[in-house]
């Protein structure tokens, strides 16, 4: 590993706790500003998904390859969500309980470790800006998902102070599992275009599941709409600058 991949990695999962930050000092924020930043960042990781790993997992190996590494992560997701309890973040202006911030983590680990594993893999890849181009656009996405989970803590009676080291400590989970992702497919170089779809499918398996409905349910589907758009060309800016 060199120098520039561990800084990327690091990079990008620091994502989350830098933008915890600004919730530790804002409150009030209203739903629908909250929906628009949610889509905004579902539409990065789209982008991320349709514009980066899919087309370079095609270019290392096959339509066949593509399919069952997407299915794969789907239906992996799919089982995490089944066996695991966990809390997604609802972020609505006036909770009614207290939140279990362990059951909200569980929650987060089981979005950043596709995020995490699409950043390693990326690395491994033997295209040179397709890590740096993924660490970043996970990165990007991170500073509005750290800022809303922050945010529903703190609005949950949870302390300033725990509430941005619970938010920081999912961006350690997105740390490990982009070292496995590395150090897995660096050492089996084959998974790779496994690991690039996977990670795809993963993805997008939260983005329907969990975001886009969360950002599309109380009212504000129009204006969310219009921000995940802003996203994915965000996203689509970047790729075409980058590759």
């Amino acid at each position: 590993m060199t120098v520039d991949v561990n800084l990327g990695i690091l990079i990008s999962a620091m994502g989350t706790a830098l933008g915890a930050v600004p919730a530790l000092l804002l409150s009030n924020l209203s739903h629908r500003f909250k929906d628009n930043l949610l889509a905004y960042s579902t539409g990065i990781m789209v982008a991320a998904s349709t514009y980066a790993l899919i087309p370079a997992t095609l270019k290392l190996s096959n339509m066949l390859v593509l399919t069952l590494g997407i299915l794969l992560g789907t239906l992996t997701l799919t089982l995490l969500e089944l066996l695991l309890p966990h809390v997604e973040a609802d972020h609505r202006n006036h909770p009614s309980h207290q939140a279990n911030p362990l059951l909200l983590i569980t929650a987060m680990a089981i979005h950043n470790i596709p995020e995490g594993l699409s950043v390693g893999v990326s690395y491994a890849s033997q295209f040179e800006e397709l890590g740096s181009l993924v660490a970043f656009s996970i990165g990007l996405q991170n500073l509005p998902e750290g800022f809303l989970v922050c945010l529903f803590l703190v609005a949950n009676r949870v302390s300033r102070a725990k509430a941005f080291l619970y938010t920081a400590f999912t961006g350690v989970i997105e740390l490990i599992s982009s070292l496995a992702g590395l150090q897995l497919t660096d050492q089996y170089l084959g998974l790779v275009p496994y690991g690039l779809a996977f990670a795809a499918g993963a993805m997008l398996f939260v983005v329907y599941k969990e975001l886009i409905p969360e950002s599309h349910g109380d009212g504000n589907e129009r204006s969310a709409t219009f921000a995940f758009v802003l996203g994915l060309l965000t996203m689509i800016f970047i790729t075409d600058l980058s590759l």
